[in-house]
């Protein structure tokens, strides 16, 4: 049941039956990088079919949208919140107040064009022969970045949805999310995808080090903007190890 909450979570795939409690939402954080597994095999049969009648940078743009359409766009307001929210000199508060308003500052917008564009570019980019492995390792290691961010750092907020997951996301949670993120990782890339896996790891420790002094811890929307920089930096670290030959 902890796994179907995830997948009713993360996607907007319907699925039959009752709706989680909120416990069992919480406790679904540690099967986040297991939907992470299903989202990355639906984009790659998604290139396989698309494919077939579309050249691959149009193929590619589709995926982007695909991407997006699945988790309905959770993620990328998580992302386009927190920009409005990190500019200016304001105080925590104030920031939290500017999250909170459902309209799209200019930052935000600006914001959320850059990274589909580079995305975008970067998944043009991929060698043809990595393409399936970096659909799978994009929303694995990316929801697996959500799942160390909360386990790792302090919850901004008395209450929200992401004090939900804070709650629930113990040692254990942790442990089972990050086995997942390794088996893709290893399987397909082996020391590749290890690689990657690390350097992800590092840039998101980095990000939700900055984003909780910003905004005096995390807070759901910080965890959405974490799952899509981390898609990028998997894309941009394929790249880069296909740039300097390091890849299997």
């Amino acid at each position: 049941m902890d796994f179907l909450a995830a997948f009713r979570f993360l996607t907007i795939i319907p699925l039959p039956g009752r709706q989680p409690s909120p416990k069992e939402v919480g406790r679904s954080i540690a099967y986040f990088p297991l939907v992470g597994v299903i989202i990355g095999l639906i984009l790659a049969l998604l290139n396989w079919l698309l494919g077939l009648v579309l050249p691959p940078a149009l193929v590619n743009v589709l995926l982007v949208v695909s991407l997006a359409a699945i988790s309905g766009g959770l993620h990328l307001d998580g992302f386009v919140d927190t920009c409005d929210g990190m500019v200016g000199h304001k105080t925590v508060a104030e920031r939290w107040r500017v999250m909170k308003d459902s309209r799209a500052g200019a930052f935000g917008i600006i914001g959320v064009c850059l990274l589909l564009l580079v995305k975008y570019v970067s998944l043009n980019n991929v060698p043809a022969s990595w393409l399936v492995p970096t659909l799978l390792l994009m929303p694995v290691l990316s929801r697996w970045a959500m799942v160390y961010a909360v386990f790792a750092y302090s919850y901004a907020k008395p209450s929200g949805l992401g004090k939900v997951f804070k709650r629930e996301a113990d040692l254990s949670a942790f442990l089972v999310a990050t086995v997942v993120a390794l088996a893709v990782a290893i399987l397909p890339a082996q020391l590749s995808g290890l690689i990657i896996m690390f350097g992800t790891w590092i840039i998101v420790t980095a990000l939700a080090f900055y984003l909780k002094n910003r905004f005096g811890g995390l807070t759901g929307d910080t965890y959405g903007a974490i799952n899509e920089i981390a898609e990028v930096l998997v894309l941009i670290l394929v790249c880069l190890l296909a740039r300097i030959g390091w890849l299997g």
